[in-house]
């Protein structure tokens, strides 16, 4: 008995530093396919349009109700302590820092990183991967790496957005509807939102580190799915859920590095 538990353990690791040494070789291929590929602006901006122009709607609509929630929540918790003029700081650091960045990451993750899985297993099962090779082009130089450099460029994007949609949203609430002072509301947001350290460590290098495990679990995942119609289904589920747990994971050590004392 203690034998096979041995034995069943020793597999799991060994296959588990295969995936990691797998993973890690795809990446480095990945990111030096990724630099050939800036010679070619013309598939870039192609994917740029598929993965980001399409993932607009949801996330400038998820990021308007965003910002009413937290502009109504933000509200009544601050007027318990008579700081109703603080909400548009409250807003915009709980956009900025957190919310603005992974909320856009899990949607992204959702909509367009299950396609480009997708996308990479269909093409895999109907041998067009195969069929670029027998011809002498590259995959990973023209499918992989245009897409990966898209997501690494789309996803920043609209996280900025998503936090200036979030922004305008909480402002509708707290000054059009229940009547906070706009100058205060501005003013606090102007004062107390560093760009250092909100805007670019918030938004900009988070949903960089988001944008590339995304983009990387949606590629080899879609690159190492069967070829069947199964596989396509089971690598599109897999890519959401490594991706959205990688996210919330990463967020974490992120956070405690960027604003907290470790």
């Amino acid at each position: 008995m203690i034998i096979r538990l041995l034995a069943r353990l020793g597999a799991w690791i060994r296959q588990v530093v295969n995936d990691l040494g797998f993973s890690a070789r795809f990446m480095a291929q990945l990111l030096l396919s990724s630099l050939r590929a800036l010679r070619r602006p013309g598939l870039i901006s192609e994917q740029v349009y598929f993965v980001g122009n399409r993932s607009l709607s949801i996330i400038l609509i998820s990021g308007l109700f965003v910002g009413f929630v937290l502009g109504l929540q933000g509200y009544y918790n601050l007027q318990r302590y008579g700081a109703e003029s603080s909400l548009g700081l409250l807003v915009a650091l709980s956009l900025l820092r957190e919310l603005g960045p992974v909320v856009a990451a899990l949607l992204f993750a959702g909509r367009a990183c299950t396609s480009l899985t997708a996308g990479i297993g269909l093409m895999k099962s109907g041998e067009q991967l195969i069929a670029m090779e027998m011809m002498g082009v590259d995959p990973m130089d023209r499918v992989l790496a245009p897409r990966f450099v898209a997501v690494l460029i789309g996803l920043p994007m609209l996280a900025l957005l998503f936090s200036a949609v979030g922004i305008v949203g909480a402002w509708i609430v707290g000054v059009i509807m229940i009547g906070v002072d706009p100058g205060s509301f501005w003013s606090q947001m102007q004062a107390g939102v560093s760009l250092t350290t909100d805007v670019i460590n918030g938004v900009v290098v988070k949903s960089f580190v988001f944008a590339l495990l995304c983009g990387f679990i949606a590629l080899v995942v879609g690159h190492e799915s069967e070829a069947t119609p199964e596989g396509v289904a089971r690598a599109t589920t897999t890519t959401v859920v490594i991706s959205s747990l990688a996210v919330l994971a990463s967020d974490v050590l992120m956070t405690a590095l960027m604003f907290g004392d470790l």
